[in-house]
C-alpha cells in the first residue's frame, strides 16, 4: 500500500514527522510514535487503511524526522507532547480522532485523551502503563529486574555505527523476546530517518532516551476514571519491560475498557499480531460510535 510521508507544523510552531495511510478522507486513527513512528507496524497501518481509516502515525518531539532541538535536555513536558496530538488531530481532520499511543507513546495519549477529550472519539494503548518514567506505583509490577539487568549490561554501540546500533537492537530484542530479525530492520530504517548521527540524537531515537528526560509531571493516573473515551487496551502477556499488570492495570481504572492480551508478543507488536489488533481496534472504534 503506497503511504505518504511530510511535516506537519503544530499551531506553537512544532514540526512533526507524519505518515500516511488509506483514503484522507476516512475517519483519522492517528498513531503516536513510542518514540518515533516506526514503532507502528506498517502491517498494521495497512490493514486498518483496508479496514477504511486514514491512518497517520507520527514521531514524537526529537525523534524520527521530527524537530530537533536538545534531546538531552529537553525543555518541553508530557504536556506538550500531548498537545502536539491534539493539534495533529485537529490539524488533519474536522472529527474527532481515535487516538492510539504505545510504549511512551501510550502515556502521551493517556494525558492527550484527557487533557483534550473533544479532539478524540477512542483511544487505544499498547504496551504502556498509567505512570511516567521512574519510580513505579507499588500496586504496579515494575520492570522484570533480570531482564532489565541483561539489557542494560550491555555496552553501548556506537551511535554513529549503522549496523552496529542494528545489531545492538537485535541483541536488545531477544533479551526482551521480541523478534530481532524485525528489530534490526526498524533500527536500520531509524538510523536512516535519524537527522544526523550524533550519539544524542541517534540514542534519543533508537533508545528512546529523551522521554525519560523530559518532564513528565504531574500524575495523570488518577485522572484515568475520568475517561469517558471508548478505550482499548493492549498488551503483550510477555513483556518484560511494562509487565501485563501495567495494562491491567489501566483497562481496570478506565471506565468500560477492553483489555486484548496478545499471547505470543512482548514489547512489540508483532506482524503476526497485526489482523487481531486491526480487528479490535476498528470493532471498538464503530461499536461505541456507529461508522462516520
Amino acid at each position: 500500500m503506497h503511504s505518504r510521508a511530510h511535516s506537519f507544523r503544530t499551531p506553537d510552531g512544532v514540526t512533526l514527522g507524519v505518515e500516511h495511510f488509506g483514503d484522507a478522507a476516512a475517519p483519522l486513527v492517528l498513531l503516536a510514535g513510542g518514540t518515533t513512528m516506526l514503532s507502528w507496524p506498517d502491517v498494521l497501518c495497512e490493514t486498518l487503511a483496508r479496514g477504511g481509516r486514514h491512518v497517520v502515525r507520527y514521531d514524537l518531539r526529537d525523534s524520527g524526522a521530527s524537530a530537533t532541538v536538545d534531546p538531552e535536555a529537553p525543555t518541553y513536558t508530557l504536556r506538550d507532547l500531548a498537545a502536539d496530538a491534539a493539534a495533529l488531530a485537529r490539524g488533519l481532520d474536522d472529527r474527532p480522532a481515535h487516538l492510539a499511543g504505545t510504549g511512551v507513546g501510550g502515556m502521551v495519549a493517556q494525558v492527550a485523551a484527557l487533557d483534550y477529550p473533544d479532539a478524540f472519539c477512542a483511544l487505544t494503548l499498547a504496551g504502556t502503563r498509567p505512570v511516567a518514567p521512574g519510580p513505579v506505583d507499588d500496586d504496579l509490577p515494575d520492570h522484570d529486574a533480570a531482564t532489565m539487568g541483561r539489557l542494560f549490561a550491555r555496552p553501548m554501540p556506537d551511535w554513529s555505527d549503522r549496523a552496529a546500533v542494528a545489531e545492538f537492537a537485535a541483541a536488545g530484542a531477544e533479551i526482551l523476546g521480541d523478534d530481532p530479525a524485525a528489530a534490526r530492520a526498524t533500527a536500520e530504517r531509524v538510523f536512516d530517518r535519524t537527522p544526523g548521527t550524533e550519539p544524542a540524537v541517534q540514542t534519543a531515537n533508537q533508545m528512546g532516551m529523551v522521554f525519560s528526560r523530559l518532564d513528565c509531571t504531574p500524575r495523570w493516573r488518577e485522572r484515568l476514571p475520568g475517561l469517558t473515551l471508548p478505550t482499548l487496551v493492549v498488551h503483550g502477556r510477555r513483556n518484560a519491560f511494562f509487565p501485563l499488570g501495567n495494562g491491567e492495570a489501566l483497562a481496570r481504572e478506565i471506565p468500560d475498557a477492553r483489555l486484548l492480551v496478545l499471547e505470543q508478543a512482548a514489547t512489540a507488536i508483532p506482524d503476526a499480531a497485526a489482523d487481531e489488533v486491526a480487528a479490535a481496534m476498528l470493532t471498538h472504534r464503530t461499536s461505541f460510535h456507529g461508522a462516520r
